[in-house]
């Protein structure tokens, strides 16, 4: 026993559905969702589990969610839930694309959802898979072009910083559409950019965040979930402008300057309704971006004059007809 539970996933929690759900024949659907970790309350996996919750609350599916034990890895929690034969497993992001890849070839007749990953993530790309990709270089272009309108108020030359968890395309996307978006409201703007190598602990991206704003960035965009909270916090320190991730940091204090959201709630609600109405299918990608509500930002300073908010918006407007096209990858400094 003791040696199954540091093998097996350690279960957060069980959520049972209403009574009218839909079902697969005459029976309820089962859905799990695996966390990366336990910090259910981080900005990254706790918008993935309150969108699950509602999943359960409003869809009247059966529900659990599992984290892994981190003497263990992610792995274990997947093929739990795989040999319980759940209807769909749902995993979160880049850090998952393997152990998703495992599990969907050990069980091929399990659906498997990874949420913040493409298909093209996964080395034998099993067809019982569906990638769901956030277009997040759409918001983060938004907020680099309201970082640099910003920027340019102030005077001394014009520099921002970025600071992110991993090199990872899932964080780099952020990173050059905030790149792009500064050099769309002023092509002259220095953009800095830095890596913690840590998604958890704050303490790590203080001293990335504190060394470009050493170097002149008015404005700190950090891309670490919760270790990115130490960027803001640095910002805060020193009187700049931070940008928070994932979920609306506002909550902060006023030195937020927005927050470029990536909507991982609709995702995980809208890939479990997709399963409930018979529209799931796998074997590729699903985007979600601004056009469907899937990234977004959150609310921006009251400090901001509501000339560049109108700037910000019609940037927006021009990004869903077509007329922008953000790039994921980083290009230059």
């Amino acid at each position: 026993m003791k040696r199954a539970a540091l093998v097996l996933a350690v279960v957060l929690v069980a959520l049972a559905g209403g009574a009218t759900g839909s079902t697969a024949g005459n029976r309820q659907l089962r859905v799990g969702l695996v966390l990366q970790s336990t910090y259910v309350r981080d900005p990254y996996e706790g918008g993935a589990y309150a969108g699950f919750r509602r999943a359960v609350r409003e869809l009247g599916v059966r529900g659990r969610v599992v984290a892994p034990n981190p003497r263990a890895g992610v792995l274990p929690s997947i093929l739990y839930l795989a040999r319980q034969k759940y209807d769909l497993i749902i995993g979160i992001g880049f850090l998952e694309a393997g152990d998703i890849d495992a599990a969907a070839m050990k069980f091929p007749g399990t659906k498997f959802a990874l949420i913040d990953s493409s298909l093209k993530d996964l080395p034998h790309k099993p067809k019982n898979v569906r990638g769901g990709v956030f277009a997040a270089q759409e918001p983060s272009y938004l907020v680099g072009y309201l970082a640099a309108l910003m920027e340019k108020r102030r005077p001394g030359e014009d520099v921002i910083g970025s600071v992110g968890g991993y090199k990872i395309p899932t964080v780099d996307a952020y990173i050059a559409g905030y790149q792009a978006g500064a050099r769309k409201a002023d092509p002259g703007i220095t953009t800095l950019n830095g890596y913690s190598s840590n998604f958890v602990n704050p303490a790590k991206c203080r001293p990335v965040a504190l060394g470009e704003i050493g170097r002149g960035a008015g404005v700190v965009f950090q891309v670490a979930s919760a270790c990115g909270n130490g960027a803001l916090q640095a910002a805060k320190e020193k009187g700049v402008w931070g940008i928070g991730v994932d979920i609306d940091q506002s909550s902060l204090g006023p030195h937020i300057l927005t927050s470029a959201i990536k909507r991982l709630d609709v995702a995980v609600f809208s890939t479990v309704q997709a399963l409930q109405d018979g529209t799931f299918k796998t074997g590729g990608d699903v985007v979600f971006s601004l056009r469907n509500g899937g990234v977004g930002l959150g609310k921006i300073s009251p400090k901001v004059p509501g000339s560049v908010v109108r700037r910000v918006a019609a940037i927006r407007k021009q990004i869903i007809a077509g007329k922008i096209t953000v790039p994921s990858t980083l290009g230059r400094p």
